[in-house]
């Protein structure tokens, strides 16, 4: 599957040949990551990929679309190289309708990669160049924020505190190991109980500072 996914990274329709410039925001579920992974999305020179976005916009017609709906009516995961493919796709759609200027624009992911399968998946379309790891040491403050983004969002399953604590075990049995991929010198921790507006700034301070380091 990797050999697979490596041709479609130098083909032209479907990947650009070179590694996008990336930064990855890391954290639990209500960590976050979405709100930072927005506001850069909305700064000129970023652009921000939610892993979420690509499955709320796969076109179910299509045949990887249709892997995907497979997997989901029978309740079962979606496997790694399925879900790098559709992401893949997705990103190349948004290169070929030049919303992703890959040239001019840092990719900002969210969501993805969430285990180290994906991360070795994903080395032959990225080169991470910083992490963001918004780490929250208080889960009952992630139950809480979920519960109130589930009553704005599509996601009223996150109104039960059973779903919501199966979801950040999910996380932590699923993620362990991906922090390990990437050299420390990368790697920002930063406190997820803060405000959105601080944890921003924190964020864009590191990035120019990368900028300046070159």
């Amino acid at each position: 599957m990797k050999d697979q996914l490596e041709r479609e990274a130098s083909d032209p329709k479907t990947g650009c040949g070179t590694k996008y410039r990336a930064i990855l925001l890391f954290g639990a579920p209500g960590s976050g990551k979405g709100t930072q992974g927005r506001l850069l999305g909305g700064a000129s020179g970023f652009f921000h990929c939610a892993c979420g976005d690509v499955f709320r916009s796969l076109d179910v017609q299509s045949s990887l679309g249709q892997a995907f709906t497979e997997y989901s009516n029978r309740g079962e995961l979606v496997p790694d190289e399925l879900t790098i493919q559709l992401w893949q796709k997705r990103l190349a759609d948004h290169v070929e309708e030049l919303k992703f200027l890959p040239k001019e624009q840092w990719l900002v992911l969210d969501g993805i990669p969430r285990n180290r399968v994906q991360v070795r998946l994903m080395e032959v379309f990225i080169n991470v160049e910083r992490v963001f790891h918004l780490q929250c040491k208080d889960p009952e403050l992630l139950e809480k924020r979920l519960g109130r983004r589930a009553s704005k969002s599509h996601r009223p399953d996150d109104r039960y505190p059973e779903v919501v604590r199966r979801r950040l075990a999910l996380f932590e049995s699923e993620s362990v190991g991906v922090l390990d991929c990437y050299p420390d010198s990368i790697i920002k921790t930063l406190d997820a109980a803060a405000s959105p507006q601080q944890i921003h700034a924190e964020i864009l301070s590191q990035i120019l500072e990368n900028l300046r380091r070159g």
